[in-house]
């Protein structure tokens, strides 16, 4: 199979910018949807355990709420459905805890989630590692040797290995995997997402309201592999008088991308801006910045960014746009998020909770010792010679 995006791994930089969890979670109320849950599938062996209770067989609509766990046994699966709607599907040996506020813990085993768009996020603990996620579907498994692996389906999510710092944005069509043994992140790898639906926890359930999400970023798997977009912007290139893309100047590559850009389905444009990126990633923040102001209203503010505006643009579709980019060259990652906070700064609540610049642990802060080699006594007062300490 082609490669596809490979270079898609990234990992958003600590910005100048006050991004917290705290903005997943807009209301009480809204914290309190993953504190329990509807049991809407059960396939044979399927257990609660209450906290300090035996496990007992759990049946259909029965809910399971905060501090309980539930129990998978050899060939059996769950879903359980939260009040927002959010989607947990277990497959068999697993053990999931519904945990509070709107945090999941997976004790081991195969799970799906899909956590519906605007419903506040999520965060999923895996052992030592957390998934940040918002209107997103994704996969993972927890071995009993500690390996965790986990895919984006459509969507985003931003994967955590708290105790050593180690910070990863995984994008659509991607799997990143825990090494126990390193004990650490390891980069993120491209996934054939229509693969991914053979799994028993898509085939053996009813459909995802996700559907037509994972949908388009199937189809934008195919269309990467094609190299379609950058196809288009090559003939759009050439039609502006210049020779290629390479050779093209930065005004007559934004012309070209920018003629398209009005053309896409907005579906498709985080895709597009990926392959833009990747062909001219010198030019990954101006390609940005057209894509989230170009031909549309900016969030609460006029094409001019002077007069207010009825309609918003979504967040999602923001965040989509910037964490394409930034997956494609993460370096750049700084330069993307102040141009587009530049341009428009009504944007600023947009960009989730940011990554580090690169796969990499964060320095831990040490105090260094002082080297009595490098010391230098500080001077003595002339009235007041120094004493000895011989008492020889």
């Amino acid at each position: 199979m082609p490669a596809m995006n490979m270079e898609r791994r990234c990992i958003l930089l600590v910005a100048p910018v006050a991004f917290a969890l705290a903005n997943w979670l807009p209301s009480d109320v809204a914290a309190a949807d993953l504190q329990e849950a509807k049991v809407t599938q059960v396939v044979q062996d399927v257990k609660v355990v209450p906290a300090g209770a035996a496990a007992r067989t759990v049946t259909v609509n029965e809910t399971v709420r905060q501090g309980n766990a539930v129990q998978t046994g050899a060939q059996s699966r769950s879903e359980l459905t939260f009040r927002d709607q959010t989607i947990t599907r277990l497959g068999e040996k697993t053990i999931y805890t519904v945990g509070g506020g709107r945090e999941i813990e997976l004790g081991s085993g195969q799970f799906l989630l899909y956590v519906p768009k605007k419903a506040g996020g999520a965060k999923v603990k895996m052992g030592p590692v957390t998934a940040a996620i918002t209107g997103t579907t994704v996969v993972g498994n927890v071995s009993p040797s500690g390996v965790v692996e986990f895919t984006v389906l459509e969507g985003t999510a931003r994967v955590r290995l708290d105790r050593v710092g180690q910070c990863l944005l995984v994008v659509a069509g991607q799997k990143v995997t825990y090494d126990p043994i390193a004990m650490r992140l390891e980069d993120p790898v491209e996934v054939d997402i229509q693969q991914q639906l053979n799994s028993p926890l898509v085939t053996g359930f009813r459909q995802l309201p996700s559907t037509p999400y994972i949908n388009v970023a199937i189809e934008n798997q195919r269309r990467a592999a094609a190299g379609t977009g950058g196809a288009e912007l090559a003939r759009a290139v050439s039609a502006s008088g210049a020779p290629s893309i390479d050779a093209a100047t930065p005004e007559q590559f934004m012309a070209a991308f920018s003629s398209l850009l009005v053309r896409y389905p907005q579906a498709e444009i985080c895709d597009f801006v990926a392959t833009a990126v990747r062909l001219r990633p010198d030019l990954a923040d101006r390609i940005v910045v057209a894509a989230v102001t170009t031909g549309r209203p900016v969030r609460g503010y006029s094409k001019d960014y002077k007069q207010p505006v009825g309609k918003e643009m979504p967040c999602d579709w923001v965040q989509c746009i910037v964490d394409a980019a930034i997956a494609v060259v993460p370096r750049m990652a700084n330069e993307i998020i102040n141009a587009v906070i530049t341009a428009a700064p009504m944007l600023r609540e947009c960009i989730g909770e940011p990554c580090y610049p690169a796969n990499q642990f964060v320095p831990p802060y040490i105090i260094a010792p002082i080297n009595p080699a490098n010391f230098v006594p500080p001077p003595v007062s002339p009235e007041q010679p120094p004493t000895t300490t011989n008492r020889d």
